[in-house]
C-alpha cells in the first residue's frame, strides 16, 4: 500500500518539484549559526542530552538503592569491607559509601561527555565540515576554544544531573542518611578532575589527531580503572595516584580538598591554552 502511495504521488508532482510548497529560510542565522559556541551547541545538544539521561540513572540508582544496600550490608562484614575499598580510608555509613561510590561513577560519566565533545571535532575534520568552516579567515584556536567551553560545560551539567537525581531518590527512598543536602555538590566535587580528560584529549587531537579518538576513551578509560577501581585491584598507591579521579573528593564521606580542585582546575586550563596554541600549528587531516 505504501509502495502504491509512492508511486500515485510520484506521478503528480514534476522532477525536482515538491507537493509541498517550500518556505523560504531565515535571512540572518540562528544561535547556532552566528558563532562557534553556538554552532557546538546546535551540533552535540541531543548528546548531552544523552549523556544527561545516563547520569540521571545513575543519580537514581545511588539515592534510591542506597538505604537497601545499607540494609543487606549491615550484617555482611566482608561485603562491608569490599564496598569500603571504592572509597579507601573512610569510616562512614555504608549508604554514604555507596552513594559516593556511584557518584564517582557519575564523575566518569560527565567526563565522558566531556571526552566525546571534544572528539567531536575529528569528527568535522574527517568529514570536511571544518575545511569548509575554515575557508572564511577564522581562527582554529576559537574552534577548539569554543567547543572547550561547551566540553567542560557539558561535564558540569551531566555531574549537576547525576547529582540532582541522587538528591530526589534518597529523599523518597524509605531512609535517608541525612546528606541529601550536598549531594549535588558531592558530584561537582568530581567535575576538575574530569576537565583534566578534556583537556587531556583536546591536547591530543592538536597535536596527534589521528590518534586523538583511541588516546582520548583509553586515557579516561585508564583514569576510570585506576582511580575507581585501583583499591579494589590492589594497585600501588603511587600508581593509583596518577588517575585525577584519585583525587577527588569523594563526597558525603570525604570533605571537599579546595586545593585539589584548585590544582586540577590549573591543569586543565593549561592544557586547554596548550592545545589552543598547537591546533594552529599544524594542517586539516583527513
Amino acid at each position: 500500500m505504501l509502495a502504491l502511495t509512492a508511486v500515485l504521488i510520484r506521478s503528480r508532482r514534476n522532477l525536482g518539484a515538491s507537493l509541498l510548497q517550500e518556505r523560504a529560510g531565515r535571512e540572518r542565522a540562528g544561535v547556532g549559526g552566528a558563532s562557534f559556541l553556538g554552532l557546538a551547541w546546535r551540533l552535540q545538544l541531543s548528546t548531552l542530552i544523552g549523556w544527561c539521561v545516563g547520569a540521571a540513572v545513575m543519580g537514581g540508582i545511588a539515592g534510591g538503592l542506597g538505604p537497601v544496600v545499607n540494609d543487606a550490608v549491615s550484617g555482611n562484614d566482608s561485603l562491608r569491607e569490599l564496598i569500603g575499598r571504592l572509597v579507601p580510608g573512610s569510616r562512614a555509613e555504608i549508604i554514604d559509601l555507596f552513594t559516593a561510590a556511584l557518584l564517582g561513577m557519575a564523575g566518569v560519566l560527565a567526563a565522558a561527555a566531556g571526552v566525546q565533545a571534544v572528539l567531536r571535532l575529528r569528527a568535522e575534520e574527517v568529514e570536511g565540515r571544518a575545511e569548509l568552516l575554515f575557508a572564511a579567515p577564522l581562527p582554529r584556536a576559537r574552534w577548539l576554544g569554543a567547543n572547550l567551553v561547551f566540553a567542560a560545560a557539558s561535564v558540569a551539567v551531566v555531574a549537576a544531573v547525576a547529582g540532582i537525581a541522587a538528591t530526589v531518590s534518597l529523599a523518597f527512598s524509605v531512609s535517608g542518611s541525612g546528606q541529601q543536602s550536598i549531594l549535588v555538590a558531592a558530584a561537582l566535587a568530581h567535575v576538575p578532575a574530569a576537565t583534566v580528560f578534556v583537556s587531556a584529549t583536546a591536547v591530543a587531537f592538536a597535536v596527534l589527531p589521528r590518534l586523538s579518538i583511541p588516546l582520548g576513551w583509553g586515557m579516561l578509560v585508564g583514569g576510570l580503572v585506576l582511580g575507581q577501581f585501583g583499591e579494589l585491584m590492589r594497585l600501588p598507591g603511587w600508581f593509583q595516584d596518577l588517575s585525577p579521579f584519585r583525587h577527588s573528593a569523594a563526597m558525603p564521606v570525604e570533605a571537599f580538598d579546595p586545593a585539589s580542585a584548585a590544582l586540577m582546575s590549573l591543569i586543565a586550563l593549561a592544557g586547554a591554552g596548550i592545545a589552543a596554541f598547537l591546533i594552529g600549528r599544524r594542517d586539516l587531516t583527513g
